[in-house]
Parts: C-alpha cells; sequence; structure tokens
C-alpha cells in the first residue's frame, strides 16, 4: 500500500470512528487547544495516576487532519509514562520537521502516517495541535 492511501485510510478510519472523542470520567489534567488559523478547538482531557496516562479524551471540533491527529496521540500514549508520551511527542514534532529517523517514525505507529503532512504547510498547525496540548500538560503534571 502506498503511503498517500495509508495515510487517506488511516485519518478517514479515525474520524468516521474515533475511539477517544469522548468525555472521560474524573480527569485530572485538561486544557484546550486552538489553532486561531482555521478555528480548529479541542479539549484535552488525560487521567494521569503515578505518572502512568491511564485515560485520555477529548472533545471540540476541527478538521479531519487535528481530529485525527489527536485520536491517534491518544492510542499511542494511554497507558505510557508521561516521560515516554513527551518522548513520543519529541519524535512526532522531529517527524513533522523532517528530522525524525525511519525507526522514531516507525515508533510513532499509526502517527507516522502524517509524516506527509510537513509537505502541506498550512496543514501543520491542524497535525500538531493535539501533540502540543499534551507537551502542555505533561508541563504541569
Amino acid at each position: 500500500m502506498n503511503s498517500r492511501n495509508f495515510y487517506n485510510e488511516v485519518l478517514t478510519d479515525h474520524n468516521i470512528n474515533p475511539a477517544h472523542k469522548r468525555e472521560i470520567e474524573n480527569p485530572n489534567f485538561e486544557l484546550e487547544g486552538v489553532n486561531p488559523n482555521c478555528g480548529d478547538d479541542i479539549i484535552l482531557k488525560l487521567r494521569v495516576d503515578d505518572g502512568i496516562i491511564t485515560d485520555g479524551g477529548y472533545v471540540g471540533d476541527g478538521c479531519a487532519i487535528s481530529q485525527a491527529s489527536a485520536d491517534i496521540m491518544l492510542d499511542l500514549v494511554i497507558g505510557k509514562s508521561t516521560e515516554e508520551a513527551r518522548r513520543l511527542a519529541e519524535m512526532f514534532f522531529g517527524m513533522i520537521k523532517g528530522t525524525a529517523s525511519d525507526d522514531e517514525i516507525e515508533q510513532l505507529e499509526e502517527a507516522g502516517a502524517l509524516k506527509d503532512i510537513s509537505h502541506m504547510p498550512a496543514r501543520v498547525k491542524c497535525a500538531v495541535l493535539g501533540w502540543h496540548t499534551l507537551d502542555d500538560i505533561i508541563d504541569k503534571v
């Protein structure tokens, strides 16, 4: 399967069937992320227990890329330590900037499907919105 088809399939699946676009019970961290350029707006909610992200969800509206990227991100970080989540976020930012290694992109699992966003400057802020919001929450943990 070529990367363009994989990208479209992943985005479509996470937009039609988002696993994490929902409220969660008892979040202990919550932060709004907004992209004023296009109107993307998410509220990321995390449950962090003893340094482990045990649950996460988001609510809000935005384009397919911002919503799918947030959903994919939560798939990847739930069950991980906040340190590991930050490392994954840094790898994601590196991938978007074109500096991540193939091994790092592989560690990002489905999020690696968004690597070609770097060639679409107007969409980069959409793809990183959830990840920046996660990074800002981790600063408060």
